[in-house]
């Protein structure tokens, strides 16, 4: 398993990574796999909990 400050530096890579694909309009399914391994890095680190309770946040504001 991953320790959670090795994972930072991957997030991030991935993360401008998937940027750059969204951007380019052109999403195959070998497109898709560093998204899904962005997503997969980011449960791994304590950003996780943010992205909750943002998520929750904004959730909240449209059910009530």
């Amino acid at each position: 398993m991953i320790d959670e400050l090795a994972a930072l530096p991957i997030v991030f890579v991935f993360g401008i990574v998937t940027f750059l694909i969204v951007r380019s309009r052109e999403v195959n399914w070998w497109i898709a796999l560093p998204i899904f391994l962005f997503g997969f890095y980011v449960a791994q680190t304590p950003a996780v909990f943010m992205i909750g309770e943002f998520m929750n946040w904004v959730l909240a504001h449209f059910v009530s």
